[in-house]
């Protein structure tokens, strides 16, 4: 009996995998293959975590974690505003683009040179989608930044992630302009109380 149960898979097997059709494979462009080959380890590593685009639904848990993050003591750092520029994403995206990659450099040097300073990467998007969606992008985008950080040398624990989503707009026009201006991770330098 167990020999036909055997038998009778193997058949069913070949009847299955007869049926799929061939997979088609698609080859990269070679401008692509060098835009591929271009991108640092940072953001491969910021893809693998990442994952793929966030759908339109997030989960009450998955808001709940972003909504709660909790900023470090007020006591205990002191703000040091503008002392970085902002990083822009395209439409939709949480990848760091390569213009980015400079801005980047600067906050990481500028991080290990400073081992008693922290800073807030604040994500940050246009009003386009759910209050919930934009949420998590900007989560997404925050988070890739940390990753790019961490993969620059900065210790993980001296970066704190938080998502205003469209909450915080530096422009409000409704325009393509405005909407790309919005659409960032803001740098927040938190320096000991004290130093």
């Amino acid at each position: 009996m167990r020999k036909i149960v055997v038998i009778l898979s193997l058949i069913l097997s070949v009847f299955i995998f007869a049926g799929c059709p061939p997979q088609k494979v698609v080859q990269p462009t070679p401008a692509e293959q060098q835009e591929m080959q271009a991108g640092s380890e940072a953001q491969e590593s910021a893809k693998k975590l990442s994952g793929t685009k966030p759908s339109e639904h997030v989960s009450e848990k998955q808001l709940a974690r972003i909504e709660s993050k909790e900023e470090p003591s007020a006591s205990q750092y002191k703000e040091v505003k503008d002392l970085f520029e902002d990083i822009y994403f395209d439409y939709d995206e949480y990848q760091v683009k390569p213009a980015a990659k400079s801005v980047l450099q600067k906050v990481a040097n500028w991080l290990l040179l400073h081992r008693g300073a922290r800073v807030a990467v604040e994500g940050h998007c246009d009003e386009r989608g759910t209050n919930e969606y934009n949420l998590a992008l900007g989560d997404r985008r925050a988070k890739s930044v940390r990753d790019y950080l961490v993969a620059l040398g900065v210790p993980s624990g001296r970066i704190d992630t938080i998502s205003y989503g469209e909450e915080k707009p530096v422009c409000s026009d409704k325009t393509e302009a405005c909407f790309s201006k919005n659409r960032r991770v803001h740098f927040v330098i938190l320096k000991e109380a004290g130093k």
